[in-house]
């Protein structure tokens, strides 16, 4: 199946690469494009794309409260120039299928909406880095959880490490289904919005480290 995605963003050449990008791809095709946050939910309720790609600083509204608006009907990936803690933190609490820096590169764009679509959420490697350490010097105690079975603690030490679904699978040796049906039951147990809040309760918990 081919992946419908809508760009949102105010500068039209950054726009343009996006769509030269992922229309390359024989499974994507661009279906719109919107240069302020208003036209982007507008366009994402009419057109009903796979994903939506919102940059944060945008004209009547910016991607956070894009994302918040369109999160529970779509996936939202938000693509940035900047990667201030505060921009990533609200981005995935409220509900952002990713979180790339614009630097990233067109291999990254492209395995973000690949994973997005898998029920993955990728983030760029600059900010993943900053937010593990953060989440490893933290004292704050984990919040009680649902008691976890002995494959959904696996499962969570890998999501912790950065695996995709795939990558889970592949490790375990078992199927990409099973890994999404037990990521969906982890996230239930911990009250997680997504897989970030998955490895932050890992690190904070030990069961990132087995400990």
């Amino acid at each position: 199946m081919t992946t419908r995605i809508l760009i949102a963003d105010d500068q039209e050449d950054v726009r343009i690469g996006f769509r030269l990008i992922l229309d390359s791809q024989p499974d994507m095709t661009v279906v719109g494009e919107a240069a302020d946050g208003r036209a982007a939910v507008d366009l994402a309720r009419h057109l009903r794309p796979d994903v939506v790609l919102a940059d944060i600083r945008m004209p009547k509204l910016d991607g956070l409260e894009v994302t918040r608006l369109l999160a529970g009907e779509t996936r939202v990936i938000v693509v940035t120039t900047f990667d201030l803690d505060e921009y990533v933190h609200t981005a995935l609490r409220d509900g952002a299928c990713g979180f790339l820096l614009k630097r990233s590169g067109p291999t990254l764009l492209i395995e973000a909406v690949r994973a997005a679509m898998a029920g993955d959420t990728l983030i760029s490697p600059q900010v993943t880095v900053r937010l593990l350490a953060r989440l490893r010097a933290s004292a704050a105690p984990a919040a009680p959880a649902e008691a976890l079975t002995e494959r959904e603690l696996e499962i969570v030490r890998l999501v912790a490490q950065g695996l995709t679904n795939a990558e889970i699978a592949a490790e375990l040796f078992i199927g990409s289904g099973t890994v999404k049906t037990h990521v969906a039951n982890v996230q239930r147990k911990l009250g997680a919005a997504n897989r970030v809040g998955i490895a932050a309760w890992a690190w904070r918990s030990g069961a990132a480290t087995g400990t």
